[in-house]
């Protein structure tokens, strides 16, 4: 399953076990299409199942991570339209296409048991901010900035915002940011809980290697059920949840990862996971 395809705009490629996703139309701040939203579609959900990918980087090319999705793109009229024909996709057709688009993106991201480093400089907008607070790690630069333009432009916002923000700052935060568009930096982010750890732009790419290494040397089976424990636990009853953490703890102690984790632990040395 390693031979990962890229598409315009987005370079998808396989380093050892680490899957790294570029969003890549830096002319356009990385701003998402709808070719680039469905080829990261693919590329997540396929190393969710591929036993070669142990984590995966998110990153933008250029100076921004995302400024959000292509909106004038989306609204153009389609090549060889007749005059019948009405330039502008017809009502509702946001409502049918955003299922299979950023409203399947946001769940996969969470779901996906592969853990997920998002690297953010510049801009993380709209979608942007969104992949970044699905992300399980996101590291920005410190004069990185996250903003949600939805009332700006005049519409509500999608992607999961009003779901995600509540949830990770309280709804006094998530109306600053959704109703009177507040910008954060990426050190304020950091503050309020939302991204993992901001740092000087210099310190980036190494920051996001450093956890982004851990990640894939870790015990992968290990690393996904817990990640699962966590998106499944503020939904569930605690009764539903013990049973939940007693199943991933039967699968976990069956990897040959759980075997090296003890022996190491006997022999006073670092384990050498596998992902196995």
């Amino acid at each position: 399953m390693s031979d990962y395809a890229s598409v315009d705009g987005l370079v998808v490629e396989l380093d050892g076990p680490i899957l790294r996703i570029e969003l890549d139309r830096p002319s356009k701040r990385n701003a998402i299409d709808d070719t680039m939203l469905q080829g990261l579609i693919d590329a997540v959900d396929r190393a969710g199942r591929d036993e070669a990918v142990r984590a995966i980087v998110l990153s933008g090319a250029g100076d921004h991570f995302c400024a959000g999705a292509d909106i004038v793109a989306r609204n153009a009229p389609s090549s060889g339209a007749a005059e019948d024909r009405p330039a502008r996709p017809r009502v509702g057709s946001i409502q049918r296409r955003l299922p299979a688009a950023a409203h399947r993106l946001i769940p996969l991201l969470l779901e996906v048991q592969t853990p997920i480093v998002c690297r953010v400089q510049g801009w993380a907008a709209g979608i942007g901010f969104q992949v970044a607070l699905a992300a399980d790690f996101t590291v920005a630069a410190d004069d990185a900035t996250f903003w949600e333009p939805f009332t700006e432009r005049g519409f509500t916002p999608d992607s999961g915002a009003t779901w995600l923000l509540p949830r990770m700052v309280g709804v006094a935060r998530a109306r600053e940011l959704l109703l009177l568009g507040r910008k954060l930096s990426g050190t304020e982010a950091a503050d309020w809980g939302l991204v993992h750890r901001a740092v000087g732009v210099d310190q980036l790419t190494g920051s996001v290697a450093e956890v982004a290494d851990q990640l894939a040397s870790g015990p992968t089976v290990a690393l996904g059920l817990t990640k699962w424990l966590l998106r499944s636990g503020p939904g569930a009853e605690l009764d539903a949840q013990l049973q939940n953490e007693a199943l991933a703890l039967e699968l976990s102690s069956r990897s040959k990862d759980f075997g090296e984790g003890l022996r190491a632990f006997g022999e006073k040395r670092p384990p050498e996971f596998t992902g196995r």
